[in-house]
């Protein structure tokens, strides 16, 4: 179990990391913990964003759509690599997901498959949404692709995780899809290389 890194601890354990950060306003105060309580946090949950330009994705994580306010992510990584943090504390990223899956989390082992939606998943995860389409047509930057590896690696160690706190949407909720385009498993041992 742990505590959220303060919203500070989180920017510079990006910043550690070698990762060009962008803050979006308030970004430290935008959240949704008046629809409940964020932590404690047991991993880290990666999404694509089914958008394109960088521009109009940051607004939409942070503002939110219609019928889902924002912040939708702590974090979103851009095509060029860069973090931009649009909110901290509890966010609409991961919703409903399998409790097997968090215990595996919790207990960093392999992954069940997930078969049901009972556990609120905003409460205990760390999100980053990625720019992409998701159509496993729109590629995917060496660029980007590193960011990711490197924020979540950020956010692991600081906790003292390893790779397998990193989950993908599509690993938490029944009929997600998200992210689409690399697999999550090669994007987990990259980041434990980075940890070792």
């Amino acid at each position: 179990m742990a505590t959220p890194l303060s919203a500070n601890s989180f920017l510079d354990a990006l910043c550690d990391e070698g990762l060009t950060v962008v803050e979006a306003g308030d970004w430290r105060s935008h959240n949704r913990n008046h629809k409940g309580p964020w932590g404690p946090v047991y991993g880290v949950m990666l999404h694509h964003t089914a958008s394109r330009g960088s521009e109009r994705t940051v607004q939409v994580c942070r503002e939110g759509r219609p019928g889902l306010p924002g912040p939708l992510c702590h974090g979103v990584i851009t095509k060029d690599g860069r973090v931009h943090l649009v909110g901290y504390g509890r966010a609409n990223h991961a919703g409903k997901g399998d409790d097997d899956v968090l215990r595996a989390v919790i207990g960093e082992r392999r992954l069940p498959p997930d078969n049901e939606a009972n556990r609120d998943g905003n409460r205990y995860f760390y999100g980053f949404e990625c720019e992409n389409l998701g159509d496993g047509e729109d590629p995917w930057p060496a660029a980007q692709l590193e960011a990711i590896e490197k924020a979540a690696a950020a956010i692991c160690r600081r906790h003292g995780w390893t790779a397998r706190s990193v989950i993908g949407h599509k690993e938490w909720q029944p009929g997600k899809i998200d992210p689409r385009g690399f697999s999550m498993n090669t994007m987990r041992t990259r980041i434990q290389e980075r940890l070792n």
